[in-house]
Formats: C-alpha cells, sequence, structure tokens
C-alpha cells in the first residue's frame, strides 16, 4: 500500500490585472490558506494601496480596449504597448539588465504596493504562490523565503524578473519551453525555473489520470470529425493514449462553439458578429453557441441585446457572473461540453491541452502576439476568418478535419499537468521530468 502524498498548504495570492491572473489562481484554490488573495482587494489592504490597484487596473482594462476606438486605435495603443514590447527570442543574449519596468515596479512596491498582503502572509511561514509578478517582486525584496510565481503567457516582459536575478529568490513555473527560454535569458538561473505547464482546472482534468479529460476529448473528437477524416488517421493513436474512452459514440448534443471575450470586454463585437452569421442554424439545432460576458455587467447586457435581436434562439446562451468565483464555475462547466474555443489568445491558449482547438481573434500586446505564435508552433490555433461569414467557413474547417486535428495536436503537446506539478514541486522541493503526453 502506497503512502499517502502529504497535503499541501500555500498563500495562493493574485492581481486584478486581467483574468489570466484570477484563472490560474483559481486553479489552486484547494491549496490557498485562508482562500485566494487578491492584492489591493483583500481585507488587508489598506485605502492607498486599495487606491493605486485600482489605478493600475484601471490602466490596463484602457490599454485592452484602445484599439476598439475607431482610426486612432491602433496607433494609440502600439505607444502605450511599447512599454510592455516583449524583444525577439533570437538571437540568444544576456538580457539580465534590469529594464525600466522593473525599476517602475520597485518603486511601486517601495511606496507600499503589495504591504497590506506581505503583512498577511508574515503570520504563517507558508510558501507564497502567485501568478503576477508585483506580489513575487515584493515577496523576495522583503525577503520572503518561499515566493513562486506563475508565468501567465508564453513569453514574459523583463518586469516578472527582479533586478538582480541571479541574487533573487523566486522560483518560476513555465507554461512552456519558449517562457523557460525567455527567463534564462533574463538571467533566472536553470535551478529556480520548473517547466511545469499552466494550472488548469481540476475539475476539467478528473484527476492525475486525466480521467475527466480522457472522456470529454473522446466525445469531442468525434463531434469535431462528422465525415471522418480524422479517425481514419489518428484512431489507434487516440486509442493508444485515451484507452476504452476513444469507443465512444457521439455524444447526443450538437456542435458547441464557446466565444470568449477578454477581461476588458475587448472584441466583443466580435462575438456578436459570429452569433448573427450562425443564427439560421441556431434555430435549427445544428449547432450551440456560448457568448462569455465573464464578469463585465456591459458585456453581458450588449450580448442579451443581441440574443433578444435575433429571436433568443434556444442554442444561444451567455456565461456570466457578478462574481469571478461564478464565472469561473460557468465557464468551466461549459467547457465540458465546448468543441472550439474561440477567443483571443490570451492564458486561454493553454486550454489547448484539453484538446480544445483555439479559433484566434486578433492579439492585443506582445504577449499574445507570442502566444499566437506558440499556438501555431503546436498546431493547435487557427486564425478567424471574418466573423461575418462563421456559418460557411466554419463548416468548412469542420468537414475538412482541421479542427479535430488541432484539437488532437494541443492535447498531446501542451501540458496539461500544470497544477498537480506546482503542487508537487512545493510538497517536495522538486518536479520528477516526464515524457509521456499524458503526464505532462
Amino acid at each position: 500500500m502506497g503512502s499517502k502524498k502529504k497535503s499541501v498548504s500555500a498563500w495562493v495570492v493574485t492581481a486584478n490585472m486581467g483574468l489570466g491572473h484570477l484563472r490560474a489562481a483559481w486553479a489552486l484554490r484547494h491549496i490557498a490558506e485562508e482562500g485566494i488573495i487578491t492584492v489591493g482587494y483583500d481585507k488587508a489592504t489598506s485605502p492607498k494601496e486599495a487606491k493605486q490597484w485600482k489605478q493600475l487596473q484601471g490602466g490596463y482594462e484602457f490599454l485592452s480596449r484602445l484599439r476598439m476606438i475607431p482610426l486612432i486605435g491602433k496607433f494609440l495603443f502600439k505607444i502605450l504597448d511599447s512599454i510592455l514590447y516583449i524583444p525577439p527570442l533570437y538571437p540568444m543574449r544576456d538580457l539580465s539588465h534590469p529594464s525600466m519596468q522593473v525599476h517602475i515596479i520597485q518603486r511601486f512596491i517601495r511606496g507600499g504596493l503589495c504591504r497590506g498582503m506581505l503583512e498577511h502572509i508574515a503570520t504563517k511561514p507558508l510558501p507564497l504562490v502567485t501568478p503576477f509578478y508585483a506580489p513575487a517582486l515584493a515577496a523576495d525584496m522583503k525577503n520572503v523565503s518561499r515566493p513562486y510565481c506563475i508565468i501567465c503567457d508564453a513569453d514574459a516582459n523583463r518586469a516578472w524578473v527582479a533586478a538582480d536575478p541571479k541574487q533573487s529568490r523566486i522560483v518560476y513555473f513555465a507554461p512552456c519551453g519558449m517562457a523557460l527560454r525567455r527567463l534564462k535569458e533574463y538571467g533566472v538561473p536553470d535551478e529556480r525555473i520548473y517547466l511545469t505547464g499552466f494550472p488548469l482546472p481540476t475539475e476539467l482534468l478528473g484527476d492525475e489520470n486525466l480521467s475527466i479529460l480522457k472522456n470529454d476529448l473522446s466525445l469531442r473528437l468525434r463531434m469535431l470529425d462528422p465525415y471522418h477524416r480524422f479517425w481514419p488517421l489518428h484512431g489507434k493513436n487516440v486509442a493508444h493514449f485515451l484507452g476504452v474512452h476513444a469507443e465512444n459514440k457521439k455524444p447526443k448534443r450538437v456542435l458547441t462553439v464557446t466565444f470568449a471575450v477578454g477581461g476588458a470586454g475587448a472584441q466583443a463585437e466580435t462575438g456578436a458578429a459570429v452569433a448573427r452569421s450562425l443564427a439560421k442554424r441556431l434555430h435549427a439545432g445544428e449547432i450551440a453557441l456560448n457568448l462569455v460576458a465573464g464578469v463585465r455587467v456591459d458585456v453581458n447586457a450588449y450580448f442579451m441585446q443581441v440574443m433578444k435581436e435575433l429571436g433568443n434562439p434556444p442554442h444561444l446562451h451567455i456565461v456570466f457572473s457578478k462574481t469571478h468565483e461564478g464565472y469561473f464555475t460557468a465557464f468551466n462547466a461549459a467547457l465540458r461540453t465546448t468543441d472550439i474555443l474561440w477567443t483571443k489568445p490570451s492564458e486561454l491558449s493553454f486550454y489547448s491541452a484539453l484538446g480544445l482547438p483555439m479559433l484566434l481573434t486578433e492579439p492585443i500586446g506582445s504577449h499574445e502576439e507570442y502566444n499566437r505564435r506558440w499556438l501555431f508552433e503546436i498546431q493547435a490555433g487557427l486564425d478567424q476568418y471574418d466573423p461575418r461569414y462563421t456559418s460557411e467557413w466554419l463548416f468548412d474547417l469542420l468537414a475538412q478535419g482541421r479542427l479535430a486535428e488541432a484539437s488532437w495536436a494541443g492535447f498531446l503537446k501542451a501540458r496539461k499537468c500544470g497544477t498537480y506539478k506546482i503542487i508537487e514541486v512545493l510538497r517536495t522541493g522538486d518536479m520528477r521530468r516526464e515524457y509521456s503526453p499524458l503526464k505532462r
């Protein structure tokens, strides 16, 4: 009889600076001491610090929506995006010298940013895990012994790494090889980088044997291959990795697309165009569409208006909640029966590991451009065509088997076990290297 694994507790700290950082923390909520701490919003935050965080959040959301302004939007966005610019990865060179962004965030921290969080976590000697750079850097400057930072994109700005990376204590969890190489370029030593993968919600994995994921993916692959283009080529491979689940028949539901806007509400108009194009098919029961408004009241109202305009199709649904907890719960439930995930190349790019083929809207910012490139490299993502003609090109892609191919490529090549690998490092101080697609 094997011994039970030691339970793990950690301070899980996040920031309300886009859904990516909140989403990563949500996947680790079951190990979070006293629940997930959101800097700037938790009870330990002073009014002054809360004001700082609200200003930073407002700036982030403004940046995300800026390029939607007619005529001048893209020009203004390019100026502001230069602050968060990520240089080309090649040629490999020493980028360990601190950038302007590093000095700016250090100044904010010395001015009180993250102070409430630091005082609170000092009450118990537990490791700190955060998917945002500011809490990790603040803990490092305060000499907290075990700060861990989760990189939330395929590449990262220099701001994620301390001014002196060799003297820093921060240990990094990288979602992919591209992010790992960048951290090394920034001067982070090998021993403080773990290639874990992005933390995915356990309710979509099932357990370390991926029981739920295997079942859901086997059904998804049947939905994505109506003309039997994929199975003759890959059926034996699917049976090898998914086992008995591969024998499942086509589920008794219609093909389901989930369109998710960004946390700042960007690209809601694209979702509306998709719904209008698919209106006849939605009424006919040929397809289902989830429009994800997240926690944005304005986007939810807009999608409700579109739904009314289209005559309330029975297979058109809106995913919305006033709280992040409610939203993540509803979104993850919707993904169980989602066949195609359509979104900007944000942190959701790593959900390709669940066998979700990714249809991509235009990237917003350098980090999303790198996410898009990574998805293309592993063959799990496709750029959208004109959303106004979705009812035509989407079904062409389906007939060609390209969406099933993208689904299977994402499952095999992207890392699925990030949540379990992060916990393994917290529990043992190390991580076993795996080669099987089912173990990494």
